[in-house]
């Protein structure tokens, strides 16, 4: 599967930097590990990387997984009504199932439909997140056509450190959590444990019945990391993360509406090995587990009562050779095996994928190069080879041009080969994963105290999976018959700007089917965000402004949803040494937006006309927490 060489600096604390000097704390701002699937600096990371520590998300104190990657440039964020509802992620117009989702370095991805359930996942378990923006199945294999996000579970420091979280906000919103961080120079652990819970709000416009009622979300967390360095030549560790719980949804596409609910867990294990054979050979082993299951419930309709759960086992091994002071050899070996378990009918519910890799990098004085290239065999859609190259030149000492090719492809789901519900839908065995290739040009630089980055990027994506319906049987099945064009523009800046932090990013994106000319559904063209933060001795003031523009929620571009903007404030106090509170208001405008829209019929006949609603988001909503990190 892939458990990446992400792990071989991060998954384990005591690594990368404590391998110069195992006293010091894990160091991780300088490092980046996603793009190159191996530690190295961010700057000499060849894709566009976006990182958040955990100062990140405490100073921003984001609540959900998709509020932090909204920052970053060129992704768009759906929601089909506020936090704990279903999620998409779109980097750089990518379908959500084009982007890899590890933690820890394990995939996430489930193999039924694709997605990544980032929505379950909580905040308070994260320590770091790396989204690498463009094409990495060279390293990763398959679903990294848009590119990959990284997250990395919490990690412990050197001593003992206790910490206790308490919040409480609108929405009847509570969220309480716990954790024990410490070790010495040899070992290092963390362990985390959180609930939230929340009444909610009404996610749909849809008024009739039960579906007027709130729509809540309980979600448990547990989090747990141990590493250990055996001796200068050995060390190992393991991660666990486990979130799960019950979000309530409306019932939107029956007459007569029922009250359903998603009972859901998604857990993740990472176990890794790492030996110095030789001072020029680092080799480590990775072993890994992640289930995904999904249960929906309706006690008012059985039509809502399914379940999707799948399994996966996966391995890696990575070998790392330093050839010379300015060349590097990354070999790896990735395996993995899904499994499926579902209330539908599947023809078949497992399969294996096998893959083998080669990358070299080349760090010369004025440019550096970067080649790599993958196979992999998988047993339901066959071989795949993709390839990737880049070209670093240093054009001065604070400015940099990077010229990138990658390939990437994504392989059918489970629900594609074969789900099926007779007679309305039928998956296809036959199906052909689809295929990228893009080119991209970037600029990075440090110019007047100010740390920037532009890239311009053109992926051509063929035999795109599209469902075709017959207009005469209603019969629906996958089929390879589109092809996109994915183009677009970012910049990031980040300065201090007369005392403040500021954060800025900005995307512009031209997603567009090849066949019709339309615009790919659900895609904000142009997004911007911006962060402004500053601290006043043991006060802190932040500001937010996000803005999406519209978007077509169709494939005919003939239903448009508004584009929005959204202003934030929060605030900090740190009482004592001890004691820190925190506020936070979220929409203080009351914006009033849609991210999706749905039908539903007007009434019970079986071609009874349908009208169109959007989802609600949330509107203005504030919290206020403290937390307790007492000495020992």
């Amino acid at each position: 599967m892939k458990l990446s060489r992400l792990a071989l600096a991060v998954t384990l604390t005591p690594g990368l930097t404590l391998a110069a000097n195992p006293a010091e704390p894990y160091q991780a701002p300088p490092l980046v590990v996603t793009s190159g699937r191996q530690a190295e600096p961010q700057r000499q990371a060849t894709a566009a990387t976006s990182v958040f520590t955990r100062q990140d998300i405490e100073r921003l104190q984001v609540r959900s997984v998709p509020e932090l990657l909204s920052r970053v440039p060129g992704i768009s964020i759906v929601q089909n009504g506020g936090r704990g509802s279903l999620t998409s992620v779109f980097i750089r117009g990518a379908n959500s199932n084009q982007t890899l989702v590890l933690v820890d370095g394990v995939r996430l991805n489930a193999a039924a439909s694709g997605l990544a359930r980032l929505e379950f996942l909580s905040p308070e378990q994260i320590e770091r997140v790396e989204v690498v923006r463009g094409p990495r199945s060279a390293l990763y294999g398959a679903d990294a056509i848009g590119g990959v996000i990284q997250i990395f579970t919490r990690r412990g420091e050197a001593g003992l450190q206790p910490r206790v979280r308490l919040a409480a906000g609108t929405q009847q919103s509570f969220e309480r959590s716990l954790g024990l961080s410490g070790g010495d120079d040899q070992t290092r652990f963390d362990l985390g444990a959180s609930l939230d819970e929340s009444a909610g709000f009404d996610r749909s416009n849809d008024a009739r019945g039960r579906d007027a009622d709130h729509d809540g979300l309980r979600r448990q967390a547990l989090n747990l990391s141990l590493d250990h360095r055996f001796n200068d030549q050995l060390k190992g560790g393991f991660n666990l993360l486990d979130q799960r719980g019950e979000t309530e949804y409306d019932d939107l596409f029956s007459f007569a509406p029922g009250n359903p609910s998603e009972r859901f867990s998604v857990s993740s294990i990472a176990a890794h090995l790492e030996a110095r054979l030789l001072d020029a050979w680092t080799s480590r082993l990775e072993l890994g587990h992640t289930e995904d299951k999904s249960d929906n419930r309706d006690r008012f309709n059985s039509g809502n009562n399914f379940s999707f759960n799948t399994y996966r086992d996966s391995a890696s091994w990575l070998n790392t050779l330093r050839l010379s002071d300015s060349q590097k050899l990354l070999l790896g070996a990735d395996w993995y095996e899904d499994r499926l378990n579902s209330s539908s009918d599947f023809s078949e519910t497992a399969r294996w994928n096998q893959a083998a890799f080669i990358q070299h990098r080349y760090q010369g004085d004025g440019f550096a190069t970067e080649l790599g290239l993958r196979h992999d065999d998988n047993e339901q859609f066959g071989s795949e080879n993709t390839a990737n190259a880049a070209l670093t030149l240093n054009l001065s000492q604070q400015l940099d041009l990077i010229l990138s090719y990658g390939e990437g492809f994504h392989a059918p789901t489970f629900n594609d080969l074969y789900l099926d519900i007779p007679p309305f839908f039928g998956g296809n065995p036959d199906l052909d994963p689809e295929h990228s290739k893009t080119y991209e040009v970037q600029l990075r630089g440090e110019h007047l105290d100010t740390v920037w980055s532009l890239a311009a990027y053109r992926t051509e994506v063929t035999d795109l999976i599209t469902v075709v319906s017959d207009p005469v049987t209603f019969f629906s099945q996958p089929q390879n018959v589109n092809k996109a064009r994915l183009q677009g523009l970012e910049l990031s800046l980040e300065r201090n700007l007369l005392g403040w932090q500021a954060v800025l990013s900005a995307g512009w994106v031209d997603p567009r089917d090849r066949d019709t000319g339309h615009t790919l559904p659900r895609r904000a063209k142009r997004s911007l965000s911006l962060d402004l933060d500053r601290q006043f001795g043991d006060f802190g003031a932040g500001l937010s402004w996000q803005a999406a523009s519209s978007r077509y929620d169709n494939a005919a571009n003939t239903v448009e949803v508004a584009g929005y903007g959204l202003l934030g404030l929060r605030g900090s106090w740190k009482m004592s040494n001890e004691l820190n509170w925190q506020v936070k208001v979220e929409n203080l405008l009351d914006k009033d937006y849609s991210q999706a829209t749905y039908t539903r019929p007007d009434n019970s006949t079986l071609f009874s006309p349908v009208t169109r609603y959007g989802f609600r988001e949330e509107g203005r909503s504030a919290q206020l927490s403290l937390t307790w990190t007492p000495s020992l």
